[in-house]
């Protein structure tokens, strides 16, 4: 393994994207993210790789069409306003089955709202992103050093699946320095016979596209896509389940950076005495109902807390189906909720109970 360095969260990413293969880049400047392209500009050149930024987010993410056509590893960076406009040629990538990775560094909105952090996104990553029947892998980090694992997993699993892979975090995980490790193990290469590299004399022409005129086919091609869908749903259900091992009635659910604080509220809690738990999901979609399902009997409360109005307890809601109830607490704006106002909050819930 390498040594451990300390690095920003937003330059962390760029850097395992490097060491993942990822040789192409192309963004639009827009803050609090603004560190990867910056850092991609000077890096990609020292490995052989392209820096380019773009003239919009609209044009950037159809470069990425362009580029991961070609079956090379790529990339592109925003936050939430430019991640919005990415959305139609993100849609273009599932259509027509295009590995890439993109990184959202959520930011407070709607609107150009401000650059302070937020989770507002979650609801438009895991199921607006982009128009017609599609989905992609959302992976949550709630550390540097996670960021820059999944960073890894990330260009994997997009090549694997021949799908876009997203990525988001808070202006928190973007903007803080912490020590991170890189994995020393080389990128894996993945067949892309699919890929339109050039005809070389022992196949036909490779054609990529998302058109499809006949309803027909465009039914018969989105059956397919669900069938991958299917068993990304079943493979990559990730989570972590923490002060649960004594079936605690309190179980908090949270995800990146606002579970890290949720984990210091706890700690206080449990040391005055109260039992409480922590569900994080690390994927955001597909969400991993398998484990979550396993809390719910013993389980006699539900608390989601989120840097947003209340976004993902919409999923918790729904998994639970009335068996327990759930509740919602939260920040938006860009301000980030304290130890003391959850310690706060959990304690007035367990009071009701």
């Amino acid at each position: 393994m390498s040594k451990r360095l300390l690095m920003k969260g937003t330059e962390a990413i760029a850097e395992a994207a490097v060491r993942s293969g990822c040789r192409h880049f192309f963004g639009y400047p827009i803050t609090p993210q603004n560190e990867i392209p910056e850092y991609m500009s000077r890096r990609l050149p020292e490995v052989g790789g392209v820096y380019l930024q773009a003239e919009s987010e609209v044009s950037a993410v159809n470069m990425l069409y362009g580029a991961g056509g070609s079956g090379i590893r790529v990339m592109t960076s925003s936050s939430s306003p430019g991640v919005s406009l990415m959305s139609e040629g993100f849609s273009y990538l599932i259509g027509s089955e295009l590995p890439a990775v993109i990184v959202n560094i959520m930011r407070g909105g709607p609107g150009l709202g401000d650059i302070a952090p937020s989770q507002g996104d979650y609801l438009q990553m895991t199921r607006g992103f982009g128009h017609g029947d599609k989905y992609a892998l959302v992976l949550m980090p709630s550390t540097v050093q996670e960021a820059v694992d999944l960073m890894s997993l990330a260009f994997d699993k997009a090549d694997e699946y021949r799908n876009p892979v997203v990525m988001i975090g808070d202006g928190l995980i973007g903007q803080m320095m912490e020590p991170v490790v890189f994995s020393d193990e080389k990128p894996t290469v993945f067949a892309k016979p699919w890929a339109a590299s050039g005809k070389p004399a022992a196949r036909g022409r490779n054609v990529i596209r998302s058109l499809y005129l006949d309803p027909e086919k465009l039914e018969e091609h989105i059956h397919g896509l669900f069938r991958k869908f299917d068993a990304m749903q079943r493979a990559e259900q990730r989570s972590e389940i923490w002060q649960c091992d004594d079936h605690p009635p309190i179980v908090v659910c949270a995800f990146g950076t606002v579970a890290r604080i949720t984990k210091s509220a706890i700690r206080q809690l449990r040391q005055e005495g109260y039992r409480v738990g922590l569900f994080r999901p690390i994927t955001g979609w597909p969400f991993p109902r398998d484990a979550f399902e396993a809390l719910v009997e013993p389980t006699r409360h539900f608390l989601s807390i989120e840097m947003n109005m209340g976004q993902m307890v919409q999923d918790i809601s729904m998994l639970v189906e009335s068996r327990r109830p759930v509740s919602f607490w939260g920040r938006t704006g860009g301000v980030v909720p304290t130890v003391e106002e959850m310690v706060d909050h959990i304690k007035a819930l367990c009071a009701k109970r």
